[in-house]
């Protein structure tokens, strides 16, 4: 029974976000369903549950998860090489958090290991077998304790069961409790060979004839039998067809704006997903592509009996593929249990006979045990009501003072809560308890580091290692640790293990990484990762790269790649998504660059700009985007929050209240450049001052340097608008939490990343109040233009 690691919290994730038209949270409560979707992309399952006047959507991790076989009593989720299978235990659902929300509880009971068989689509039989669809042999199978997968069934063109993917076997419909109906993108033969031909060669097969009913299918997916009518996805083209079996038609009923895949219906309702599809090599070519430039994320509700769409959930960031969807008939709000979950020690699923003679606790025998109270602890850590946590493991420990792991747990909770002085005497003394657990050592180093004390920090996560050589997390903070300490050379060696971490997702190439010698005769791809600040910063290096390599690739994310094509040294720009290996040489993430260049503190390159506003505003044009200033005043930018998913988000941003002094000020025009919903904190701002909000011309980082250009001075938080003006060269004030990023250091009021930075720093944790003043005290010190 342990908690995450506070260090954890030194990890980068992606933000997962989504919005939904507003009629679907009384829809799914009208119905009385819930919705479980699949993304292996994201590696997620994800809950989408009405709360309210909102949807709820909950995500937990797996590995690729793909297929999914559910009903009211079990659920069955296809992995990369494993198929885990839960059952709902509606009493669990009834103790979870908050009482009487939950009905609902799936936990975890087998894992079929099948190895990497790409395992798509999966049902249950009438006598309740589970068949899926084996991609990677082609083959439909079913599982059995013996073996890794029994082959029931392959196309009759398939000559070998072969790991090749000779035809991608997809989709799998059931009739009667029989299968019967599958999907194809090929009628092919060859490792690979439905490539060659995916925009036109989805095939549709009649598993009882081993019949071919339907050809010249654009990428077909998710055929279903439903209201005696054979369904399925035209992917390729985004439109949901019917097959008219009779005459062996299929005619589209509904059109999307997105890459179709993995269907449920409901009443006269489907429930279909969408994938943001690239123009990869997987997806290039096909109509879908060619006719929209721009493609969607998310689950469309559609009326099959009109094809009118009447609402849709879209995932705005961190998800970009759906594999399956799955209606929950009369389940409102369902709780999935992970493997570790507490709720599994002292859950039980047993035969009639046995419950009889089971001797059930009262709710006052549960509270006197240090059980109960752990669990409510772990329970509370989840919520992320660390108040509530804390005062649990307190009574667990009052209850039993060696209760396993709640010293060490607590310690995590105080250290998540800021209380770092209360934190490290309970660590110290589960490490006394524990002293080969090497987690307690790597998170005294996170509170020592919290708390502003870095050389124990450093301290503490070294005998983190000496506990667990191979011990990635602690390795990765020691790195953050040495490079605020401005020791580079340690820094950027433990720093790359975050790839061991598992809280990032790495490029997967077999071809090598560069490791920084001159390769004139080689295309290089780099690509960027982690937030668009960070990607901002280390552009630095491509113009010195470029000299090393033939063409640099850059891969980045669209709201960078205008802003981007200004860099010098950079021959394409292109997207994330699939890339063939004949397109480069060798690679390296953006952030490895200062490791493979040796850059220490003294050598960091900061020749400034190096981003071209001109082309930019040739590009754009030279209209003002930023009212003339009146004579004799400034005008004067301000950005005081940046991502909320951010892990020390809490510490680094600050509240626009805050910086009413500033606002204050005489003879400046403040303008914000705040994006997100913390834009929409300048309504509250007191009438008798003016903030005039940019955010709406702000689409992407290239109107933000536009407007930066024409500012006199931009003051805020570290976020990446303030790495955007310090690349351009643009006067630029940075506020900063006690314990910085990394990159700022640890003392003085300038920096050698950027030259036209200035640095005002808080003395005292999460005070603002003498920063601002300090920075009120500079503005006016400035005097007027």
């Amino acid at each position: 029974m342990t908690l995450g690691s506070s260090s954890d919290r030194h990890a980068a994730h992606a933000a997962l976000s989504s919005v939904h038209t507003a009629n679907l949270p009384a829809l799914f409560a009208q119905l009385g369903i819930s919705l479980v979707v699949s993304t292996y992309q994201a590696g997620k399952l994800i809950l989408v549950r009405a709360d309210g006047d909102a949807l709820n959507t909950h995500f937990r991790a797996f590995v690729k998860p793909m297929g999914i076989a559910v009903d009211r009593s079990r659920m069955s989720v296809g992995g990369a090489n494993a198929v885990w299978h839960y059952r709902n235990v509606p009493a669990v659902a009834a103790k979870l958090d908050p009482p009487g929300k939950h009905d609902a509880a799936w936990l975890p009971g087998r894992v079929h290991v099948t190895g990497d068989i790409d395992i798509h689509e999966m049902s249950w039989a009438a006598d309740g077998e589970l068949w899926a669809v084996n991609t990677r042999f082609g083959c439909l199978c079913t599982l059995d304790a013996e073996y890794s997968f029994t082959p029931r069934w392959q196309p009759a063109f398939l000559s070998a069961l072969a790991p090749e993917d000779r035809c991608h076997l997809n989709g799998l419909a059931m009739v009667d409790g029989r299968a019967r109906y599958v999907t194809a993108l090929g009628e092919t033969d060859t490792a690979g060979g439905w490539r060659s031909n995916k925009a036109r060669g989805g095939i549709l097969i009649d598993v009882a004839s081993d019949e071919i009913l339907l050809r010249g299918l654009s990428m077909p997916h998710s055929p279903r039998m439903y209201r005696d009518k054979l369904w399925v996805l035209e992917s390729g083209e985004g439109t949901l067809a019917q097959v008219d079996l009779k005459t062996r038609t299929w005619k589209t009923v509904a059109q999307m704006p997105g890459f179709t895949r993995g269907i449920d219906f409901h009443g006269p309702l489907a429930f279909i997903g969408l994938s943001q599809v690239r123009e990869s090599a997987v997806f290039s070519g096909i109509p879908l592509v060619a006719r929209l430039r721009e493609r969607t994320c998310g689950v469309w509700v559609v009326n099959i009996e009109t094809g009118e769409t009447l609402g849709f959930i879209r995932f705005e960031s961190g998800v970009q593929e759906i594999f399956s969807v799955a209606v929950l008939p009369g389940i409102r709000y369902p709780e999935l249990l992970a493997f570790e979950d507490p709720q599994l020690g002292h859950s039980y699923v047993l035969p009639d006979e046995a419950l009889a003679r089971v001797h059930l606790r009262s709710e006052a025998e549960l509270r006197a045990t240090p059980d109960y109270h752990a669990d409510q602890a772990i329970a509370f850590y989840r919520g992320k009501r660390l108040p509530e946590a804390i005062a649990a493991f307190r009574e667990c420990l009052r209850l039993d003072p060696r209760f396993p792991g709640a010293t060490y747990n607590l310690g995590v909770c105080l250290g998540d809560a800021g209380a770092y002085d209360e934190a490290i005497p309970e660590l110290l003394r589960a490490a006394e308890a524990e002293p080969e657990r090497a987690e307690i050592y790597n998170s005294l180093g996170y509170v020592h580091a919290c708390s502003a004390r870095h050389a124990d920090a450093l301290r503490w996560y070294e005998r983190a290692i000496e506990a667990q050589p191979e011990y990635a997390q602690a390795h990765f903070n020691l790195g953050m640790t040495a490079l605020l300490l401005a020791d580079y050379a340690r820094g950027w060696r433990e720093y790359a293990w975050r790839w061991k971490t598992g809280q990032f997702t790495a490029f997967s190439s077999p071809l090598p990484r560069w490791d920084g010698r001159d390769i004139h005769g080689q295309t290089l791809m780099l690509h960027t990762e982690q937030g668009a600040g960070d990607a901002i910063q280390f552009a630095r290096y491509l113009p010195m790269v470029a000299a090393r390599c033939k063409r640099i690739v850059l891969v980045c994310p669209a709201h960078l790649m205008q802003l981007f094509s200004t860099l010098a040294g950079v021959a394409e720009l292109r997207p994330p998504g699939e890339f063939r290996v004949t397109e480069f040489d060798t690679w390296l993430p953006l952030m490895d660059l200062p490791q493979v260049l040796a850059t220490t503190f003294d050598t960091i390159p900061a020749e400034v700009p190096y981003f071209d506003l001109g082309a930019l505003r040739r590009r754009h044009g030279d209209q003002p985007r930023v009212p003339p200033a009146a004579p004799q005043r400034r005008r004067v930018g301000l950005v005081w929050a940046g991502s909320p998913t951010h892990d020390n988000d809490a510490q680094r941003s600050c509240r626009l209240p805050d910086l009413l002094p500033l606002l204050r000020t005489p003879g400046i025009d403040f303008y914000s450049l705040q994006v997100g919903e913390r834009s929409q904190d300048i309504a509250a701002l007191p009438s008798e001052v003016t903030l005039t909000d940019l955010s709406p011309g702000l689409a992407d980082y290239t109107d933000t340097a536009l407007v930066l250009d024409e500012l006199d001075l931009l003051i805020s938080v570290d976020t990446s608008v303030a790495h955007l003006a310090g690349a351009l060269n643009r006067p630029v004030w940075i506020l900063l939490p006690q314990v910085p990023d990394w990159r700022w250091g640890l003392a003085g009021d300038t920096t050698p990343w950027y030259p036209s930075a200035r640095l005002f720093r808080q003395t005292v944790r999460s005070d603002w109040h003498h920063v601002v003043a300090a920075v009120a005290a500079a503005l006016a010190a400035a005097g007027t233009a």
